[in-house]
């Protein structure tokens, strides 16, 4: 019997050639200021004499009117474990789910250009992994280093799709015994039984100090699952930071498509701060937009402040 993640996983990869952008985009209106005679779609485009990843141009895309979604509803109800899912399984389900929509938008910018030659977003265009005036590093025999954002971004995907396909970090074979559930702790309540104490996110190779527990153990994750997870999460948002920052205008605004932008990152940002998967400090790069999306409630309330263990019983 297939466990929750292993049929949720099934045919998983990271599409190989099965690039599918969006095709044949309707020409948007530019933003005001902004110029709409750019001849090359791997070109940066100008905004007010500054190309369009320049940490001085407009950041557009945190104004309320240029951050509309292509859905509606709450994202809560994608994010949060089901009763009778075992919270290890639930999140690595999240950061497939989550790599899934990431890998979406980095292959709109990955698309090579049949003029040019080039994608949208290259060495020339983006020499460094950019978030406005922030630089991400990646380390290059033990030091950090300033590498393209092309360079950047294919390690980063390189790298999740190691680990999702490892079968140590996310085990897909079912684990002897039954998993302690949710619903298999409501009816152990049921009839007397004391409830388990909920893993401390703070704390997550152990619940209460104890190192005997972790979250995702029952169903066979070494216990640094939620630390991996974390990481993974991390470079995923600075893929996103660098989207936003750099790849805005173009192309997401000049195909249409930056709502489904915001629909992926609003998705993201939820489970982050449910989970309390990315910490608020890496997220400032995103702050005005992840605020504005708080005030419009499309982040929703519960998943503020980690929304999944406030939730959890006390002893």
């Amino acid at each position: 019997m297939a466990t929750f993640f292993q049929s949720v996983r099934q045919g998983f990869g990271r599409g190989g050639n099965n690039k599918n952008p969006p095709k044949s985009p309707a020409q948007a209106p530019v933003p005001q200021g902004a110029m709409s005679n750019s001849h090359s779609m791997s070109n940066s485009l100008s905004i007010e004499g500054l190309t369009a990843n320049d940490p001085d141009s407009p950041k557009y895309f945190f104004q309320e009117k240029y951050a509309p979604l292509n859905v509606r509803g709450n994202f809560l109800t994608l994010c949060a474990c089901p009763k009778n899912v075992e919270l290890g399984e639930w999140l690595a389900h999240q950061i497939v789910e989550q790599y899934r929509l990431l890998h979406g938008m980095l292959q709109v910018i990955q698309e090579v250009n049949g003029v040019t030659g080039f994608p949208i977003c290259n060495e020339s265009t983006c020499p460094t992994m950019s978030a406005g005036r922030l630089t991400y590093t990646w380390l290059v025999d033990g030091r950090a280093a300033k590498i393209s954002a092309p360079k950047f971004i294919n390690r980063v995907e390189k790298w999740i799709v190691s680990k999702i396909h490892d079968p140590v970090m996310f085990p897909t074979e079912k684990v002897v015994g039954t998993p302690e559930t949710s619903s298999i702790k409501d009816a152990a309540a049921a009839i007397g039984a004391p409830p388990a104490t909920p893993t401390d996110p703070s704390n997550p190779t152990g619940s209460n100090g104890n190192p005997d527990e972790w979250i995702g153990k029952s169903s066979g994750f070494p216990q640094t699952f939620y630390k991996d997870c974390q990481g993974i999460m991390k470079q995923m948002f600075r893929c996103y930071a660098h989207l936003y920052h750099a790849h805005w205008l173009n192309p997401f605004w000049h195909i249409n498509k930056h709502d489904i932008l915001n629909m992926c990152f609003v998705h993201f940002v939820t489970v982050a701060k449910y989970y309390q998967l990315v910490s608020d400090k890496e997220m400032e790069p995103m702050q005005p937009l992840i605020d504005l999306f708080i005030k419009q409630q499309r982040v929703p309330p519960e998943a503020l402040n980690g929304g999944h263990w406030a939730q959890q019983p006390t002893n």
